[in-house]
């Protein structure tokens, strides 16, 4: 159980590895404390209830404080990212000493223990601005979606931003038969589909395959296999705390893991090819993923014609228009040739992606690379 005090908290920069710091004389909360640090991956500073380390508490970016130090402290300099640890909920005394100490929050355990290894591994990995997460979704079968999401990680991927590519689909035939690297070394969603707990980010990326420098989560070609809740947000978590963007081909059929994906989501893409039976197919998605997803836009798949317009497609879905995707010849004979879709700059499909990452980079005030 965790309670907030005062709601900032330092942020560290990206590729920052910073130790903890512990501050107590319980010996028991100190193995407590240390145990939940070696589940984050950190290695921490420790205090018996003294800073013997000039210094120590003002460059630590956490501070873990017991219970039965915090009284010791109340004269040190106010900051944030200081934690107050304590065992009974029923101590309302707590409450003082945590504004004593100018504490962010209060922890209690065992009940924060996964609250308080997810600030710790916050620490370890040094996140810092999460990346801008991109879901494209097929309005109906076969309208490029997974096209669509291959070719915006492949542009991203080029201007030399930190970009991964999640398969959310299990169905899709997987993303790395797209990108030409069905056979490149590196884990697939069966070896994540226990994940429960947190993820390391960095564990994550270094994990996956590497293909057209960028990361890839894909499906196998074995069994299906079924990814819970748990383990789609587990992943999706860890590959937001890494930065950049991430990319997501979404199914149209919405499940559990599905909606947890639309859940982890800034802004998806609903692609509709320009036909009344795709438009009304696609409504019906959209009144789905809607339920979910706040900021659903429209990619019209052209070409329109004098009837049909990509606003007019817009209006019907009741969607913002993204922008009309016009065709582009020789995609098939591309990726027989093992060209992934979005490889070439300055065909309609590269076109597309790099005027959309314009936009959504400057709508987030920049994706850090």
């Amino acid at each position: 159980m965790t309670a907030s005090i005062t709601p900032e908290r330092p942020s560290a920069t990206e590729g920052q590895r910073s130790r903890p710091l512990i501050v107590t004389e319980d010996e028991a909360l100190l193995d407590d404390l240390l145990r939940l640090c070696a589940a984050a991956g950190a290695e921490p500073e420790v205090a018996h209830g003294a800073l013997t380390r000039r210094g120590s508490w003002e460059a630590a970016p956490l501070i873990l404080v017991g219970d039965d130090s915090a009284a010791r402290l109340t004269d040190r300099a106010r900051r944030q990212g200081v934690l107050l640890i304590g065992r009974d909920l029923d101590d309302h005394g707590i409450w003082r000493r945590a504004v004593a100490l100018g504490a962010d929050n209060v922890a209690f355990l065992p009940d924060a223990e996964t609250w308080l290894v997810d600030r710790i591994a916050d620490v370890a990995e040094g996140v810092g601005r999460q990346a801008l997460t991109v879901g494209v979704i097929g309005g109906r079968g076969g309208a490029g979606a997974s096209t669509l999401a291959c070719a915006l990680a492949v542009t991203a991927a080029r201007s030399g931003r930190r970009t991964m590519l999640i398969d959310a689909d299990p169905l899709g035939g997987g993303l790395d038969v797209l990108l030409g690297g069905e056979g490149a070394q590196g884990l697939r969603w069966p070896a994540f589909a226990e994940s429960r707990g947190r993820v390391a980010g960095s564990a994550l990326e270094e994990s996956l395959p590497e293909l057209h420098a960028l990361r890839v989560l894909s499906w196998d070609r074995g069994d299906s296999v079924v990814i819970p809740a748990s383990a789609m947000r587990a992943v999706l978590a860890a590959a937001r705390r890494r930065g950049g963007v991430v990319v997501v081909d979404l199914p149209r059929r919405v499940d559990d893991a599905a909606a947890e994906a639309l859940s982890q989501i800034d802004l998806g893409l609903l692609v509709v090819p320009a036909e009344l039976r795709a438009v009304a197919a696609a409504h019906r998605v959209a009144s789905t993923v809607g339920m979910v997803l706040r900021d659903l836009r429209a990619v019209v798949r052209g070409p329109c014609g004098p009837e049909l317009g990509d606003e007019e497609i817009a209006e019907l879905l009741g969607l913002p228009l993204a922008g009309q995707l016009p065709p582009e010849p020789g995609l098939a004979d591309a990726f027989e040739g093992g060209e992934p879709p979005g490889s070439s700059p300055r065909g309609p499909l590269g076109r597309f992606c790099a005027e959309f990452w314009a936009r959504a980079l400057a709508d987030e005030g920049g994706v850090t690379a």
